[in-house]
């Protein structure tokens, strides 16, 4: 999504940072898996469909992005910056989990988070400790 989908890279205010850590991972990952034929179709599709997804590749770059901050541009709240840790599942499967954390206390990140999660659930009037509404 992240080469191919117009709508995530405007997503991504510093889509090309993200871009450079999406490739250096994923080469990580295919350097531990040499023999996933599934992994080598998904090179070869983004080779193939995305021109910055080839030259970013041809450069060989390997990292382990276990954390840092990720910069978003959301359609509603604008820009945010979120912490990020990545997490192994620990079954062997080489799943993992992407974890975004809230900004600090009074950041501009947290106001938006906020009004994002303020939009989701609605007017609220009268709500209990686990976030249920009544009218």
């Amino acid at each position: 999504m992240l080469f191919l989908d117009p709508h995530t890279r405007e997503l991504h205010s510093r889509w090309q940072e993200e871009a450079r850590r999406a490739v250096a991972s994923l080469r990580l990952v295919a350097g531990q898996h040499p023999d996933d034929r599934r992994l080598a179709e998904l090179v070869g599709e983004l080779s193939m469909r995305s021109t910055e997804f080839a030259a970013l590749w041809s450069r060989h770059p390997v990292r382990s992005c276990a954390y840092g901050t990720k910069h978003y541009h959301h359609p509603t709240v604008g820009a945010m910056e979120l912490a990020f840790e990545m997490l192994h599942v620990p079954d062997g499967s080489g799943h993992r989990l992407l974890m975004l954390s809230g900004a600090g206390p009074g950041s501009p990140s947290q106001a938006a988070l906020d009004l994002l999660q303020a939009s989701w659930l609605g007017p609220r009037t009268v709500g209990d400790a686990h976030g249920s509404r009544t009218p």
